[in-house]
């Protein structure tokens, strides 16, 4: 590789937007630990693309961000109350990609990828969440450097967290 050249950015599964199209109301998650290095990447998209976000009215009212951090299951009855119609998590996730890179997962199929951090497995929380309100559940994961405690947000999931919530936001406002 040409040591100017740098690996493309990753990119937003053109599979969600499609899974998105005709949403009423969007539930957007942000899950992770901003105390275990690159677990902070949902955390940090959520945060980043609620303020992005809260500039648009339109988008305002039929989406909705919450952050989850380290204890998801502690913001559903909030998320209940929206009642969304569709619902997106988005977390760190080991599936042995490249560092930032971005996947569109199904949350009940995730026993063979790693969620180092969560007490409440992701596939029980996205159940729970698709009984209670009837929407349909995703999982953004974000394939992480370092989950170790105390090592800081790497570069590539910074810098992939940025060009997520660029794509996200623009994904949003196609399909609301």
């Amino acid at each position: 590789m040409h040591p100017n050249h740098r690996p493309s950015p990753p990119r937003l599964p053109q599979s969600l937007k499609s899974k998105l199209e005709g949403a009423g109301r969007i539930a957007v998650i942000g899950i992770g630990s901003d105390l275990r290095g690159d677990d902070a990447a949902g955390v940090l998209v959520a945060q980043n693309l609620q303020t992005r976000l809260e500039k648009e009215p339109p988008i305002r009212t039929a989406v909705s961000i919450f952050i989850g951090g380290a204890a998801p299951e502690n913001i559903t009855g909030a998320v209940r109350k929206f009642q969304p119609t569709h619902i997106l998590l988005i977390d760190a996730a080991d599936f042995g990609a490249q560092p930032g890179a971005v996947e569109l997962l199904d949350p009940a199929q995730t026993q063979n990828v790693s969620f180092s951090t969560h007490g409440l497995p992701v596939s029980m929380l996205a159940d729970y969440l698709s009984q209670e309100t009837g929407a349909r559940v995703f999982l953004l994961g974000i394939q992480p450097v370092t989950t170790r405690l105390n090592d800081p947000l790497s570069k590539n999931i910074e810098t992939a967290a940025e060009n997520l919530v660029k794509e996200l936001a623009a994904a949003l406002r196609e399909v609301i």
